[in-house]
């Protein structure tokens, strides 16, 4: 862990996508110690089809944390527009991004995905670190409930899409391999962060990893769950409660500190603090979304309910 305080404290950040990017971008305003741990199950889009085609990680999540992570100063943000460029042809390149071709080029070149992932934060000047947390490609299992009827779902586009009630995850394999570096990170920090994001495809997975999992349950970190603004198609039919339960469900011997939600997101309080309370933690109720777009956290408010968690519980 981090004692000393100087570039601020140390924070592992859990997720995929816009919620990790959202989490992220609030983060390096506060600490350059920051370790992003992504989910590799995707299975679409450009991702899905490098992942396919040259048996690699999916890199789209984890470019969307470089991404995020990049210097504030001119060279940061061109590359990180380098890295977000989508090609859009008549022909095979098109949908591919240019950052997802530079991750495998890299991975190509180096044959490690931390090496190369690592290699391209020099190169953004990245205010943090950026690991996948497996270094098998995974598949996202669901069971859901349409028509009263419980059926099994396979592969995250699928899941995520799925417009139905989801009642539990799984990955395939069961119990691939964590990443030594992500395992690390988590045992090293100061917090560790879950969500915001998507709730079954990126968020849920890494308590499913099992070193993932052992490590964030023996860590002496402080733990927080942030809570989405909206539902989505995954959550249509979830509260706020009901994202601590489900999260408690799948690992059910994992304690939190500190639930973060946007008081426009909660319709029961009562609700939300009895299952907050039934995972060790408080709840702390802070306006996070944009105010032209409540769907969209704000980088600023965000930050600025991380640094009010993070003194509740004071690094020593």
């Amino acid at each position: 862990m981090n004692r000393i305080g100087a570039r601020g404290a140390d924070v592992v950040a859990l997720g995929g996508g816009h919620g990790l990017y959202a989490s992220l971008s609030a983060l390096r305003i506060l600490t350059r110690n920051i370790t992003a741990i992504v989910t590799v199950a995707d299975d679409g889009g450009s991702s899905g089809r490098l992942r396919k085609e040259l048996d690699i990680l999916p890199p789209g999540d984890l470019r969307m944390a470089l991404s995020a992570l990049c210097d504030d100063g001119g060279w940061g943000q061109t590359w990180r527009d380098v890295l977000q460029y989508r090609f859009r042809t008549d022909g095979d390149l098109d949908g591919h991004s240019m950052g997802n071709l530079l991750i495998a080029t890299v991975w190509e070149l180096l044959g490690d995905p931390v090496a190369g992932l690592d290699l391209i934060g020099q190169l953004l000047d990245t205010k943090g670190r950026v690991v996948p947390m497996s270094a098998t490609p995974l598949e996202i299992e669901a069971d859901i409930r349409m028509a009263g009827e419980l059926e099994t779902i396979r592969g995250q586009v699928a899941v995520a899409t799925c417009q139905a009630d989801i009642e539990h995850v799984r990955i395939s394999p069961k119990d691939p391999p964590a990443r030594p570096e992500a395992v690390g990170a988590v045992f090293n920090a100061d917090w560790v962060i879950f969500g915001p994001g998507s709730w079954y495809t990126s968020v849920i997975p890494h308590l499913l990893v099992p070193e993932l999992h052992e490590a964030l349950v023996r860590t002496d970190a402080r733990r927080m769950l942030v809570i989405n603004l909206v539902p989505d198609s995954e959550t249509a039919s979830l509260s706020a409660a009901d994202h601590v339960r489900s999260f408690q469900e799948h690992a059910p011997d994992l304690k939190l500190d500190v639930v973060l939600v946007d008081p426009e997101s909660v319709t029961n309080w009562t609700e939300l603090e009895d299952a907050a309370r039934g995972c060790g933690a408080r709840v702390l109720s802070w306006k996070v979304s944009r105010r032209d777009n409540r769907a969209q956290h704000d980088p600023l408010n965000l930050a600025a309910a991380y640094r009010e968690a993070f003194s509740w519980f004071p690094v020593k």
